[in-house]
């Protein structure tokens, strides 16, 4: 019997002065027990050593491949960069401030075989409570769960693995700033199904240089969260049936509402307003969304 041949996953490694981390992410991806991948690192014009690093790892194996981008492009244009270069059947996210754990990609890999027919795969941060892991979902059953019981589709590119043809049959990121992954598992699970992996196989290290701190200084960038929802919802690609769309819809406005309010109570009016008008609400009519909580 002819031996089976492992598929190949490209693990993408972007990076914009890290030189503080990239050498643990490089490590973390080299101790994998799964050893049939490459690792594409492909710089943005970084200011600090991150260069000089990658090329010395490059040096020594063979399977990592690091490319110098000609011009600085931004997170998600380069996320698509490096995914145009990827040989793999499958592309796994590791971020250059990030680590995998040694069986993380074994793991995925798997996991994603035993569904062919799914386009991706996401890591979960708990159990199921009926079934064990991996597990795949249809298209319906991934907007039902993110919408009416956990948050599915709010995970970082860490913790996915994405079947490349997937990828480019929906054109990869679109590169909107902050939402990207959201945005793009929303694109994805309307067109294929989703398989749910294994929690505790990566470990997302946060600190003050991520791009997710400007949530916390960004009044507006969960606000903006809300209203991709809401463009995924109305979407003619979204899977859910009339009655869930509206039900998922009226959970959006109503936290839409609620988070317009807040914010022109704790922390801007003139922020406020700017949200307030990109709704089709008055602010005695938010007032009212809020006060008749609808049943989700």
């Amino acid at each position: 019997m002819a031996k089976t041949v492992k598929p190949l996953v490209s693990v993408l490694m972007t990076t914009y002065n890290r030189e503080k981390y990239l050498a643990f992410a490089v490590e973390s991806v080299l101790a994998s027990t799964y050893e049939n991948f490459e690792l594409i690192i492909v710089d943005d014009q970084s200011k600090d050593r991150s260069l000089e690093i990658a090329q010395a790892y490059a040096e020594k194996d063979s399977r990592i491949k690091v490319v110098l981008n000609e011009k600085n492009l931004g997170d998600y244009p380069n996320r698509n960069k490096a995914a145009s270069l990827a040989k793999g059947k499958y592309l796994k996210y590791v971020d250059a401030d990030d680590l995998i754990y040694p069986t993380g990609l074994e793991v995925l890999v798997s996991g994603m075989e035993l569904f062919p027919e799914a386009g991706f795969g996401l890591g979960s941060l708990t159990q199921d409570k009926f079934r064990i892991f991996p597990f795949m979902l249809t298209s319906e059953e991934a907007y039902q769960r993110h919408y009416f019981q956990e948050q599915l589709f709010h995970k970082a590119p860490l913790s996915a693995i994405i079947r490349k043809d997937a990828f480019e049959a929906v054109n990869g990121f679109t590169g909107r700033r902050y939402l990207g992954d959201f945005e793009m598992w929303h694109i994805l699970a309307a067109r294929y199904p989703v398989v749910l992996m294994p929690h505790g196989i990566v470990w997302y290290r946060e600190h003050e240089e991520q791009e997710m701190q400007h949530n916390r200084t960004d009044f507006t960038v969960p606000f903006k969260y809300l209203k991709c929802a809401e463009e995924m919802i109305i979407s003619d690609q979204c899977p859910l049936s009339e009655k869930d769309r509206n039900r998922a819809l009226k959970k959006i406005r109503w936290n839409q509402a609620r988070y317009i309010l807040g914010t022109g109570k704790n922390q801007s009016l003139k922020i406020m307003e700017e949200m307030r008008k990109q709704t089709p609400y008055s602010h005695l009519q938010l007032i009212k969304l809020v006060l008749n909580k609808p049943k989700f």
